[in-house]
This record gives C-alpha cells, sequence and structure tokens, in this order.
C-alpha cells in the first residue's frame, strides 16, 4: 500500500501522537512502528509458513512469517487478524490468536502472534501480490532453511525466543 500511513510509537509501544506515510518514513531516535508476525501452527506441530511474491520490494520471493505493518489507529491485534486475512484467507476469532513476546529491533516493535489451526493447503486464499506461496514445515525443516538461508533469517535471538514460545504454549522460556 504506497499511501498506508503508521502511527509513530515509543519504546514502550505509545503513541507519540504523529502518523507517518509508509512511503516517506524518516524515524527520528526513540521512535518505532508496529508489525506484526503471525505463526500459524497445526495441531501436530507444524508450522505454516509464507514464500512472498517475487514483485515485493522487501525480501522478494523469500520464505518469510507471516505478517506485515499495523496501520494507523489499527491495534496489534487487529493487524495480525488483518494480516491473516489479505494473505492467507484464514478468518479467525479474536480469541484464537494469543499474543506471546513483544521485541524490538531497529525501528520496529514486533508482536508476534501465534493461531493453532489445521487448515488444508488447498483452503488457502493466497494474496497474489502478497504471497507466492505456502507450506506447512516441521520446526526442523524451518530450522534447516533459516541455516542455509532458504527462510528470511530474523536473527538468532527473534529465533529463539519465538521457537521457545512455538514449543512451550504456556509462555514459559
Amino acid at each position: 500500500m504506497l499511501f498506508e500511513k503508521w502511527d509513530i510509537l515509543d519504546r514502550n509501544g505509545n503513541s507519540l501522537g504523529k502518523t507517518v506515510q509508509r512511503s516517506k518514513v524518516q524515524f527520528k531516535p526513540g521512535e518505532y512502528h508496529l508489525v506484526v508476525h503471525i505463526w500459524v501452527v497445526s495441531s501436530d506441530g507444524k508450522i505454516l509458513i509464507q514464500r512472498r511474491a517475487e514483485s515485493k520490494r522487501e525480501m522478494p520471493g523469500q520464505w518469510a512469517a507471516n505478517g506485515g505493518c499495523a496501520t494507523s489507529g489499527e491495534t496489534s491485534l487487529a493487524a495480525a487478524k488483518r494480516e491473516l486475512s489479505e494473505e492467507l484467507g484464514i478468518e479467525c476469532d479474536e480469541d484464537a490468536l494469543k499474543k506471546v513476546l513483544r521485541l524490538r529491533r531497529r525501528n520496529s516493535l514486533i508482536d508476534i502472534w501465534v493461531i493453532t489451526t489445521d487448515l488444508p493447503l488447498e483452503e488457502l486464499k493466497l494474496q497474489e501480490t502478497e504471497v507466492a506461496e505456502a507450506k506447512w514445515v516441521t520446526m526442523n525443516e524451518l530450522k534447516c532453511m533459516i541455516k542455509c538461508g532458504k527462510f528470511h533469517n530474523y536473527g538468532s535471538e527473534y529465533f529463539e525466543k519465538v521457537f521457545c514460545k512455538l514449543k512451550n504454549a504456556k509462555g514459559v522460556c
């Protein structure tokens, strides 16, 4: 979305009362915007990942986490629900999504959400401008993809924390 607007937040996620147009963003020190990552997990522990469309400006064609940026006025939960619906065609109740973590990286506050579903791949409705394909993988397959550069590497700290949350439904790491 070329004219998408983001709220500018402080390091704790509080609004600074300013918005910025995505295409013209220049953050000052201490300014952040909200990003959501949604990890879709099956009841048998597989993880749904997506390959980004080749036409994407950032990370074209890479396998990556499901997610995106919250738009101005949008809560983290609303952004997670919207991204799941838009990119994968997954509709869910608010109580199906569980926020398990918030990470601060560069000028982003990344809220990590988890949802459990056994939706078959053929029932997904991929948004072609965003997602080229999706597939279910095991945790070991995902770790292999990260190690050999086939999945976007968000960094060891990110994966250490996310994998802990995915393995431990109670959220204690």
